[in-house]
This record gives C-alpha cells, sequence and structure tokens, in this order.
C-alpha cells in the first residue's frame, strides 16, 4: 500500500532595488530516473512576466532556463508535487557476470561512455591514507559498496552548513564532519580512485514518521519531514546507476527523489544564473502533507473507519431491500472424474471418452434431486476460439410452482442405449403424444 504525499517548495529572493536578472537556470522537476513515482508536478514563478524553455542536459536532466525581460524586485521559485510512496527494496536489481565482484573492470564501450564520471581530482594525504585501508580482496559488489558506504559515514560526521560551495575532500576528512553535499562529494572521489563511476545527485529526501516504532536501532523522525539533499550513484554493469547515501549509510530508497545528477556537484545546483550587483534577502520553505493514505498492516483501518464502512453496508442492505432488488451468483461449476483425473479430456482436452456420459450422470442426478418434473435440453454451448466444433450446453428448465414441464422422461433419448431409429424413420413417430406434454401457460 503507497502513502500519497504532496511536497510544497518555495525559494523567494528579495532584492533592495529592481534589478536585472540573467537567464536563470532551474533544476527543482525530479530526473526521469527516479524510482518514485511522481504523480503530479507544477513550477510557479514570479515576477509572471518571463519566458520558460525546458531543455535537458547531457545527463538527461529537466532545466527550466527562465529569462526575465524587465526588471524586478524578487523571484520566487514555487514547486508542488504528488509522490507515491511506496516501499522498494534498493537491492532488487542483477549484475552482469564480470560485475558480481569488486574489483571489477568496465568493457571498452561502457568505459568511453562514463569517462567524465572516472575523472578524480588528485587525492591529497588524508584521500590517500582513507583509500589505503580499503580492502581490494575479490568481494561481492554489494557488500563491498555497503561496506565502503557504512565506513564512510561511520567517520564523517553530518552538519547543517549554510556556507556556499562544497568542501574539498580534504577538508572533510581533516574536520570530520560536513554537510550532505560533502559527504555525496567525497563519496565520488572515493569511488572513482576505485575505478567505479560515480555521480553527485542533488533532490528532495522525504522521510516519514514509522507506523511502529522499531525494537531496536533509532526510531527515525518524530515528524514527516523533507529537505534538499545530496547523495552519490554508482553505475554497476546491469544495474545501472545505483544510489548511496553516505550521510544515512543506507542506499537510496524511495525517499530519494533525484531533481539533477552530474559529473561535477557544481552543475547540479537547483538555482543557478547571474544578476546585478545588490542586497539580497533570502527565504527558503519546504513541506509536505499526506494527502492519501491507504490502510495497510502497519496502521490497518480505524475503529471509526469500520463503523463506517459497516454502517454503509447497512445502508445498501435498506435500499436494495426497499427497491425489491434481489441478488443472485450464477456460474459454472467445474467437476472432474475420480476415476482418471490427469488425462486429457479431465485437463486440457474439451472432449474425450467419458466426459459426456459422466456430466450426463450428473445431469440426471441433479433434475431428480432439485426438479424431478422439468424440461431437459441436450443443445450447442461455448464455442472457444481453435476448437472445431462448439461445446455441449445440458440445460434443466423448471417451474417454480411445482407444475410439471415435462411429464414422461422415456421420451428422453438415453445415449447408453442403441436404438434402431435409422435417418429414414418417419418422423411422426418419434413425436411425443399430447399427454407427455403440459403446457406452460403464460406467466
Amino acid at each position: 500500500m503507497a502513502i500519497h504525499i504532496a511536497l510544497n517548495h518555495k525559494t523567494h529572493y528579495r532584492y533592495d532595488r529592481p534589478i536585472h536578472l540573467g537567464p536563470q537556470i532551474v533544476r527543482l522537476r525530479p530526473a526521469p530516473h527516479s524510482r518514485t513515482p511522481i504523480l503530479a508536478y507544477s513550477l510557479k514563478i514570479h515576477p509572471k512576466t518571463h519566458f520558460i524553455n525546458w531543455q535537458q542536459d547531457p545527463q538527461a536532466n529537466y532545466l527550466a532556463r527562465l529569462v526575465f525581460p524587465e526588471p524586478t524586485t524578487e523571484f520566487l521559485v514555487e514547486v508542488d508535487l504528488i509522490a507515491e510512496m511506496a516501499i522498494f527494496n534498493p537491492f532488487d536489481f542483477f549484475l552482469e557476470p564480470e560485475a558480481e565482484e569488486c574489483p571489477f573492470t568496465y568493457d571498452p564501450a561502457s568505459a568511453r561512455e562514463l569517462r567524465p564520471f572516472l575523472e578524480t581530482e588528485p587525492a591529497g594525504p588524508l584521500l590517500t591514507a582513507w583509500l589505503s585501508k580499503v580492502d581490494r580482496k575479490p568481494i561481492r559488489t554489494i557488500d563491498f559498496l555497503v561496506a565502503l558506504n557504512q565506513r564512510l559515514q561511520h567517520d564523517i560526521g553530518y552538519v547543517i552548513r549554510l556556507e556556499p560551495g562544497i568542501q574539498t575532500c580534504e577538508q572533510t576528512l581533516t574536520l570530520r564532519t560536513g554537510s550532505c553535499r560533502d559527504s555525496a562529494w567525497l563519496l565520488v572521489q572515493i569511488a572513482r580512485h576505485l575505478g567505479l563511476a560515480a555521480r553527485f545527485v542533488s533532490g528532495y529526501l522525504i522521510q516519514l514518521t514509522p507506523d511502529v516504532k522499531p525494537l531496536e536501532g533509532p526510531a527515525g523522525p518524530t515528524t514527516d519531514f523533507t529537505d534538499l539533499h545530496a547523495w552519490t550513484e554508482i553505475y554497476l554493469p546491469g544495474a545501472g546507476w545505483v544510489g548511496l547515501d553516505p550521510t544515512s549509510g543506507l542506499f537510496a530508497g524511495e525517499g530519494h527523489i533525484p531533481l539533477a545528477c552530474t559529473p561535477d556537484a557544481s552543475s547540479a545546483a537547483p538555482i543557478s544564473g547571474a544578476l546585478d550587483e545588490c542586497e539580497t534577502t533570502f527565504l527558503h520553505e519546504m513541506s509536505i502533507t499526506r494527502v492519501v493514505e491507504t490502510p495497510r498492516v502497519t496502521k490497518p483501518y480505524s475503529e471509526e473507519q469500520w463503523n463506517e464502512i459497516v454502517a454503509l453496508g447497512h445502508q445498501v442492505d435498506r435500499e436494495l431491500t426497499t427497491g425489491d432488488v434481489r441478488l443472485t451468483m450464477g456460474g459454472e461449476p467445474t467437476f472432474v472424474s475420480l476415476d482418471d483425473s490427469n488425462s486429457p479430456e479431465w485437463t486440457t482436452a474439451a472432449f474425450g471418452p467419458h466426459k459426456r456420459k459422466l456430466a450426463e450422470d450428473l445431469f440426471l442426478r441433479l433434475r431428480h434431486r432439485f426438479a424431478p418434473s422439468a424440461l431437459l435440453h441436450f443443445g450447442q454451448g461455448k464455442w472457444y476460439p481453435g476448437e472445431p466444433l462448439p461445446r455441449w450446453a445440458l440445460s434443466c428448465y423448471w417451474r417454480k410452482d411445482g407444475v410439471a414441464v415435462w411429464e414422461d422422461h422415456s421420451l428422453i433419448a438415453d445415449e447408453s442405449k442403441t436404438t434402431a431409429t435409422t435417418p429414414t424413420t418417419p418422423a411422426a413417430s418419434s413425436r411425443p403424444s399430447a399427454s407427455a406434454c403440459r403446457s406452460i401457460p403464460p406467466s
């Protein structure tokens, strides 16, 4: 069962005087490869006098290019989207045989296409020392990445850092702290130095309060929460780009919604562009609301919801009774011979040597029990595509008031007995006498 989340994100700049804005690039639309379904999306821009062109960069990220022809004292970007938060397994992928163990090498064609994601910055002494402690013995690729991600999360503490830009790898390893973007860029460089193609990801992180507190481990957020976040994606042959979040030490899940994935962190900024020199006031707001929340194992129907369901059922029953609506259930009972249930006539074939005889025996027993004076009809039934002839339909008709429809059962042919009837037998000899039938008066 999924939860639908409405996310609202406002970024508001106010300027101390009217200024000219150069073209602004907005990277706040979920990327095409987002595993979390985005059910609705809208982007609002102020001032309203602007031109917008949607583009895609070389990595297929969506870019909104904005042009403002007139001076303005403010610039507002507001995103509204609805995401379907359905849990998925982040390890639900397979790897090509050559990539099942680390270390591995990319084939020449892939290495050429991944070249921007394999470029490394010179490793300083601290990064060199950190890499020297990575065990290079052959190991399952998944186990290697899990251990690498968790080690980095253990070594680098998370801090909220309001300063612009990203720390160098040496700065992060020296301070042993960093924001999410600092840890993500550090993991990008670590992976590339180990021969793994990696890219920087900027996106939304949505965290919901759990329905039930875990028996062990961290309890998780106490309120529903969202924020801009950064993590890393590593390219694995067979699986594609796989997200790793070094801030939490976990693989990316349904709460990670990528907005921009790039070889360099500087080209993943949510908003970038030039403007005249001025004093700026900056406001940033984000919120989420649960708009659809279906019952699930950890949070079933409440007593109030159950009472409403029961009350609705009683109301339906009353309306059906008042309207004299009578419900019946039809169907086609299926039976199989106990003597030879595995032969083709009881599994796949439309007909067989015993099916018709046993069906008629059952048919006559049902008539004897429910409607002894019923009219029997042996006629054409369904004709399925691919079958040369239609199937038989054995039908039984009787009156609910008990008046006989058919009285002389001897006039019904018995297929188990041989008769002397021939094609030249006069038709009149096979007609039932008038006393054998009763007409059915109109109801």
